[in-house]
């Protein structure tokens, strides 16, 4: 059995235990559960997981590399007998300690670590809150042990014991122990040693890093007891504030990146990286002044979910816990290019969720991306009945979600008075209606072959269709630059494929086709210039990735085929359309309530 199978037959028992968590807080009045942080949290556990798949190599790969080569003493009898597994836990658990207090210590590997922080409530849903990038650097604090001889089958086994003991010290439910039991608090990680690492109070920051001993913390002067009168608040002091998978497992590198590219001294474009978190050099922090840390003023972020989104999020959740278990359980016997795929459809999936419960995405717009990722992954498998099914349904979505954009501005007030606005954005939903239809019609065509002239003629209306809707709130080719940079770009492209390969017959059509959306890029990219929002902006970021997706499906089909090209030339597509939809609509129409149907 697989580390990846042992997980998936692991997470019913979580969620068992997750459940009765609930059960005896609401029998407290305890609420220490909220959907979105929870389904949130569990999201990035998610990630973690089916990241390592790729990742694995990092951890496991280079410590098996270690210890066939350099390990200094080689007894496997003695490692693999009763007290050979207890030292190795041992060994792993002290190993685990620095790794740790370094990841609160220094400001790369608190990046990595910060994701497991971020949640502002503390329960077992927060447990499975962890990091994808802990690999990149975390492997090297275990290096002793492969040095020691400790076989790689024992490392990967005292590894998981070491992570799932840590599971059950994330809750409120159990309190600081007095008495008879008061020893356990002494010798080991338990919830109320692990509450206080998880708290930002200045008493509480930085202490108690160990996973299953807290020996370490008292060895090593970090330990710190769990105060009644110091009530523990959760959270990270750079608040996250967010749902975001992706942002959540960046943000800390965003702002080291950020940091480190403006300081002026090379010195100090280094030590950003090494320094404790919150180090800043001087003149960035003048630069950029950020305020200081207030417990008072710590505020928990909650968006208001409507009871429809939150019924609709939790089906969605259920989904994904569903896809992730299928991703998980064939992963490791899967080729590398299926698990690729599958990986990007269940980020997609992911990244939508939480874009849902913050507010930021309709529900419409998430099964456009959900039914854009599968239509992709069909096609990359060689699903052909369902991918006839995603791929469709993709546009008739997105037509959906932009009739209802119109007509919830037509019942509204919000252009009461600005008529002009509300004649342009009308006249724009039409030709926004006839580019996703001109796309629905070249989806099919492309679905079979013999339909590819057909299939190019309707994206080339297409495009059409979006110069117009783009030239109604700007003047045409608003930037010269703007206007050059695509041209010269599409010239390229066009030589590319002529010396390539294009047949004689279609080099007329290709060379109408490529002009057309380089003057769409072109339109898209100097109307954001022209009115510098930034709805403008990811519609001009679609404009970008429709070129990029043409070309790479040129390139594969007329110069060279490429790997895993339903992939890029999919991917970049679905992109495309939802950037120029989304975009257009958030600049052009008033907001519409993202509100799941009723029921």
């Amino acid at each position: 059995m697989t580390p990846s199978q042992i997980i998936v037959l692991a997470t019913p028992v979580f969620f068992l235990l997750i459940a009765v968590e609930w059960w005896v807080a609401q029998r407290r009045r305890q609420p220490v559960y909220r959907l979105a942080d929870a389904v949130s949290s569990i999201s990035l556990g998610m990630l973690s997981q089916t990241s390592a798949v790729f990742t694995r190599l990092l951890r496991i790969g280079l410590y098996t590399l270690v210890f066939e080569h350099v390990a200094l003493w080689r007894n496997d009898a003695f490692w693999t007998s009763l007290p050979g597994w207890v030292l190795a836990l041992l060994f792993y658990d002290f190993c685990y300690y620095w790794l740790h207090r370094m990841g609160h210590e220094s400001a790369v590997l608190w990046a990595a670590h910060a994701v497991h922080h971020q949640s502002q409530d503390y329960n077992l849903s927060t447990a499975l809150r962890q990091t994808s990038s802990g690999a990149l650097l975390g492997w090297v604090f275990y290096l002793p042990m492969a040095l020691a001889g400790v076989p790689p089958l024992v490392f990967a086994v005292v590894g998981l014991i070491d992570l799932l003991y840590q599971f059950w010290v994330h809750t409120e439910l159990v309190p600081r122990q007095t008495g008879r039991w008061a020893w356990f608090d002494r010798w080991f990680c338990s919830p109320s040693n692990h509450r206080v690492h998880h708290a930002v109070n200045d008493p509480y920051l930085d202490k108690n890093y160990g996973g299953v001993l807290i020996v370490w913390d008292r060895l090593f002067g970090t330990f710190k007891d769990e105060d009644p009168q110091e009530k523990c608040v959760y959270g990270t002091r750079g608040l996250l504030n967010s749902w975001d998978p992706l942002w959540a497992n960046t943000q800390v590198y965003a702002g080291l990146l950020h940091d480190s590219w403006h300081a002026r001294r090379w010195t100090d474009k280094l030590r950003v990286w090494l320094k404790p978190p919150g180090w800043r050099p001087a003149d960035v922090a003048e630069r950029f002044p950020k305020p200081a840390f207030s417990l008072a003023a710590v505020q928990r972020f909650d968006p208001p979910m409507t009871p429809g989104i939150r019924r609709f999020a939790a089906v969605q959740f259920v989904l994904l816990l569903a896809g992730v278990a299928a991703f998980l359980w064939q992963a490791d016997s899967a080729g590398l290019g299926v698990n690729l795929v599958g990986f990007a459809v269940l980020l997609v999936w992911q990244w939508a969720l939480g874009a849902l419960m913050q507010g930021r995405i309709h529900w419409l717009e998430m099964l456009t991306l959900q039914c854009g990722a599968l239509a992709m992954a069909t096609s990359a498998w060689g699903w052909v009945e369902a991918h006839r099914v995603f791929k469709p349904l993709t546009m008739v979505i997105a037509m959906i979600f932009v009739a209802a954009c119109a007509w919830y501005s037509s019942t509204s007030s919000h252009f009461d008075s600005k008529p002009s606005a509300a004649h342009t954005a009308r006249g724009g939903v039409v030709w926004l209606l006839a580019a996703l239809a001109a796309s629905l019609a070249g989806d099919a065509f492309l679905m079979f072959e013999g339909f590819f002239v057909p299939g190019l003629a309707s994206f080339l209306l297409a495009h059409l269709a979006y110069i117009v809707l783009l030239r109604r709130d700007t003047p045409w080719f608003a930037s010269r630059a703007a206007l050059a940079v695509p041209l010269a770009v599409g010239a390229v492209m066009y030589a590319v494929l002529w010396t390539g390969g294009l047949p004689a017959g279609l080099r007329a059509p290709v060379a109408v086709y490529v002009l057309v959306i380089a003057l769409m890029a072109a339109q898209a990219l100097g109307r954001a210039l022209h009115l510098r929002t930034r709805a403008a902006w990811l519609v001009a970021a679609g404009a970008v990735c429709f070129m990029v997706s043409d070309a790479v499906l040129a390139i594969n089909r007329f110069v060279q085929p490429l790997p895993l090209s339903a992939l890029w030339v999919l991917g970049t597509y679905y992109a495309a359309q939802a950037l120029i939809v989304g975009g257009w609509v958030r600049q052009a129409l008033p907001p519409l309530t993202p509100v799941a149907p009723r029921g």
